[in-house]
């Protein structure tokens, strides 16, 4: 019975809104590069690899986490390979039944290595376009850097919008960097007409969601924490508010307890949320990293977190009416969820 919802669960829609792709790369990709750019892999070969990621997942805290992205930009660091990662990344998640899909990266990650951020963004944009999934590219800022790094990402951004660029995105360690340090990057993107999705209340306290929205954005990567005010005296304010800025959490469910924000799956706020009618939808975050893929979040919601599957495709509609994509691809996407109900 599991290997038949395993597959069921490969085949029902999805939507990706949240997957950073610094931290999805294939195994074997990684390997393959580490070794074209003559950089040590921590183990030798894709099995070993694999384990090793496994036993880092579990650092506890999102700093620990984030440790391994270093391993991964160094790898990532050529324009070919920068185009195979991002194709690689968007046939993946066609291949495990995904039908819009957006991507993340932080592009001046790759100025150390000599990379020009205008040419770090046109490869993955290049890698996006050859995939048949309907794709596109958020350009994150890193929130522990100076504002004017992030200023320079959200000009970055304004310049390639229309041109598969969707989004601005504040991402990294949250603890200490509250999204309003960066609000004048914020106010460029709006002012531009970017989509705006910031990471809050993953490391840091719901306080920051809320923070987040007031200060224009759409939706929230992962959001979690905001199920603490809804518990006080404030939760009805809170859940007032969250729908009235139309606010989307991006929630990634496996990624959430590896870095400390939630205790397991069985008690992660994503079910309290969606039964208080927060507007919400599960994602991978790091398929490499967290050793997930979006039908595995699907099953694990479900074998887990008490949620139903008629749930889950609720949360796949709600994410491509959140969706920075044009219209032919929320249609199509919505398309598809209506066919697997009618079926």
């Amino acid at each position: 019975m599991t290997d038949a919802l395993a597959d069921r669960m490969r085949r029902l829609p999805k939507v990706l809104l949240h997957e950073h792709l610094d931290g999805g790369l294939r195994v074997a990709t990684l390997l393959e590069l580490l070794h074209a750019r003559g950089l040590d892999a921590p183990a030798g070969d894709p099995d070993a690899l694999e384990s090793w990621f496994a036993d880092r997942a579990h650092a506890g805290s999102l700093v620990e986490y984030l440790r391994g992205f270093a391993l991964t930009v160094a790898a990532m660091a050529s324009l070919p390979a920068l185009e195979r990662v991002a194709f690689e990344a968007a046939e993946d998640a066609r291949a495990d039944g995904v039908v819009l899909g957006e991507f993340r990266i932080a592009p001046l990650l790759f100025e150390p290595f000599g990379l020009a951020p205008e040419a770090v963004v046109e490869a993955l944009l290049a890698g996006l376009a050859r995939s048949a999934l309907p794709a596109g590219l958020i350009l994150c800022a890193m929130r522990h850097e100076p504002a004017t790094r992030s200023e320079r990402v959200a000009r970055l951004a304004a310049a390639y919008l229309g041109r598969g660029v969707l989004a601005f995105d504040l991402a990294g360690a949250e603890a200490g960097h509250p999204p309003g340090d960066h609000a004048g990057a914020i106010a460029l993107a709006r002012e531009a007409g970017l989509g705006l999705t910031l990471h809050a209340g993953e490391a840091d306290v719901g306080e920051r969601v809320l923070e987040a929205a007031r200060l224009g954005a759409a939706r929230i990567g992962h959001g979690v924490r905001v199920a603490d005010l809804l518990r006080g005296a404030r939760g009805d304010a809170v859940l007032a508010e969250l729908r009235e800025r139309g606010v989307h959490l991006e929630v990634c469910p496996t990624s959430n307890v590896h870095t400390g924000a939630a205790a397991s799956i069985a008690e992660h706020p994503i079910v309290p949320l969606w039964r208080a009618g927060v507007s919400l939808s599960f994602h991978t975050d790091n398929r490499l990293m967290s050793q997930v893929t979006h039908s595995g979040e699907a099953l694990v919601l479900l074998r887990e977190a008490a949620l139903t599957e008629a749930d889950l495709l609720r949360m796949g509609t709600l994410a491509a009416e959140a969706s920075f994509l044009g219209a032919p691809a929320k249609a199509a996407a919505r398309a598809a969820f209506a066919a697997w109900a009618a079926a």
